[in-house]
């Protein structure tokens, strides 16, 4: 085993990467495995528990093998939201993980918010009532998988987002971290833990859920499963876009990052203050280590890089999503055409489940290209609208830190800095949801010895300064707000 190796187990909504650093923050191995997107009914989103596990499995197995070298430390971090229920004692999942994205309970939330009781949610979890959170996707199963409600009354279900469905699997412990608890709707931001007026109004048995831990801190060590050696510490616990933001060294209150995956999300820490908005945005936790809890505001857009998938999947405009930077910039602007891509609704400022897609300002003259630029610039847009609640909030940030897959893009970091007035940095390692997992691992067996330390591993590639002036800002903010709008409302 390698004192100064760490592995990050990054369970994302369509991969699983793993990737093994070293102290220096560099990468030694990775590999990945696709996870498949089922869709039993229109708005409805699974995945497989069982392909979600073997798949990282396979993974680290494959980054060991390649480097030759077992870690010091396993640390997961996962896609956030999504709901998982299995057996306690056979571990076989009991239905497929609903995902994040899924909207199958817009009804139940909708009910729930006429019935008077979103105040009362989000005093206590800092969530609003959206089909996105685990609260009701696990009432959903309750009242729909044939006896599973009087199962888990017995005892006999085990219920957890990704990160505890993982840990579970590899040590034997059902846990999850404040960060993943705190995307659930169950958990109370001020007393950190499980709400009891929280699990009764989502009508969701409390013995179903998982024990709370910290972040940062070794909760077992691995089981011998399939060719993933027996005995690493798994030492660290963290939602996919806290990860992002401990991995871009966003360690003190006011600093931002925004990570443009499948959907984009921006957090800003707010240290140890819980900052409640009246600007749509969701009040969170970030990680807590060593009894010290950091919170966050957060903005959360449901579609982004998945609209570059679109694209390529469904209209075959490109054949690789790395194709659409230079097919976007062949034209100078989308010659007039919007894409609001709110397939599965909107969400931050909006919370509209009922917002489905769309493409507006469509000519005789307009072609791939400005499809192409139309989807990098709402990409833009949608980070654009949570900065704006964020400034609204007092907490807007003066730098914006860039990553995830689709950060890689020159052209959508220029329209965002030009869209926001704020200069955005790339990293050097644009894996930083994989990094700050490993971080968090690395500081819990003592890899690092803090964060001060963290920092200078931290590295910029490139940044991206504003070029427009005020006026052409202004102009695009309120072209897209046009075509925002005829979208909403409408399924």
């Amino acid at each position: 085993m390698s004192r100064s190796t760490v592995m990050a187990i990054d369970q994302g909504t369509t991969e699983t990467k793993v990737v093994l650093f070293n102290d220096a923050g560099q990468i030694l191995a990775r590999a990945r495995r696709a996870v498949t997107q089922h869709y039993p009914q229109p708005g409805w989103v699974e995945h497989d528990p069982a392909e979600i596990l073997n798949g990282a499995l396979d993974a680290a197995a494959e980054v060991i093998t390649q480097s030759g070298t077992v870690p010091a430390a396993i640390g997961i971090t996962n896609q956030r939201e999504t709901i998982i229920v299995w057996d306690k004692r056979t571990g076989e999942p009991l239905y497929n993980a609903i995902v994040w994205q899924c909207r199958r309970t817009a009804d139940t939330c909708g009910r729930l918010k006429a019935e008077g009781a979103e105040a009362v949610a989000r005093a206590r979890s800092g969530l609003l009532l959206d089909p996105y959170f685990s609260a009701t996707k696990l009432a959903w199963l309750f009242q729909n998988v044939p006896g599973l409600a009087s199962r888990a009354r017995a005892g006999e279900v085990l219920a957890g987002t990704v990160d505890t469905w993982l840990a579970w699997n590899l040590t034997g412990r059902h846990v999850t971290d404040c960060s993943n608890a705190a995307r659930t709707s169950l958990f109370n931001l001020a007393t950190l833990s499980w709400d009891r007026e929280l699990t009764r109004l989502f009508n969701v048995p409390e013995v179903v859920l998982p024990e709370i831990v910290d972040t940062c801190g070794v909760v077992g060590k691995t089981r011998a499963l399939g060719s993933l050696p027996a005995g690493i510490p798994v030492a660290a616990l963290i939602g996919d876009q806290q990860a992002a933001l401990f991995g871009q060294a966003c360690f003190r209150r006011g600093m931002a990052k925004n990570t443009y995956g499948t959907g984009s999300f921006l957090l800003i820490n707010t240290g140890g203050e819980i900052v409640h908005s009246d600007q749509g945005l969701l009040t969170t936790v970030g990680w807590r280590r060593g009894g010290q809890t950091v919170y966050c505001l957060e903005g959360s857009v449901f579609i982004a890089g998945a609209a570059v998938q679109w694209l390529r999947d469904e209209l075959g405009i490109i054949k690789s999503a790395a194709e659409i930077e230079a097919l976007a910039a062949s034209v100078p602007d989308s010659g007039g055409v919007a894409f609001v891509p709110a397939f599965v609704g909107l969400g931050t400022p909006y919370w509209d489940p009922t917002a489905r897609g769309a493409i507006v300002g469509l000519t005789r003259g307009t072609g791939r290209a400005h499809l192409a630029r139309a989807c990098l610039e709402a990409l833009a847009h949608q980070s654009q609208d949570v900065l704006e609640c964020m400034e609204q909030e007092g907490v807007q940030p003066l730098v914006l830190r860039a990553d995830g897959g689709a950060a890689a893009n020159n052209l959508l970091l220029q329209i965002q800095a030009d869209l926001s007035g704020l200069e955005v940095h790339r990293p050097a390692v644009i894996e930083t949801t994989a990094w700050g997992a490993a971080m968090l691992a690395g500081l819990a067996v003592g890899v690092w010895t803090g964060e001060d330390e963290l920092e200078q591993v931290w590295r910029i590639d490139r940044i991206f300064r504003p070029q427009w002036d005020a006026a052409t800002r202004a102009e695009a903010r309120a072209f897209w707000s046009r075509a925002v709008e005829r979208c909403r409302h409408w399924a």
